[in-house]
């Protein structure tokens, strides 16, 4: 095991307690481009190259399993659906 390494983000959102939270913000998120790719009945390669992505990349960030995506990605994504993207930090 490398010594200078330490836990991962993952690990990291848990102890926090807010992996769970962090986990649903995927799936809805990747339901929003999902939905947006099939109402405007597009194809994958064409929403990926709108992004100036791979498809790989986006089928990666539509993998509602797959939390470990970027804000860049978020944002390119978002561009590409003529939307931006906000996050907010509020109180509970």
């Amino acid at each position: 095991m490398n010594k200078h390494m330490g836990s991962n983000f993952n690990d990291f959102l848990e102890e926090e307690g807010v992996l769970s939270e962090c986990e649903a913000a995927k799936r809805i998120i990747a339901w929003q481009i999902q939905s947006y790719i099939e109402t405007n009945g597009l194809k994958k390669s064409a929403f990926a190259k709108e992004m100036h992505t791979s498809r790989s990349q986006l089928d990666r960030l539509l993998d509602p399993t797959n939390i470990s995506i970027n804000l860049t990605t978020l944002v390119t994504a978002a561009n590409a659906m003529g939307k931006h993207l906000e996050i907010k930090m509020i109180d509970r």
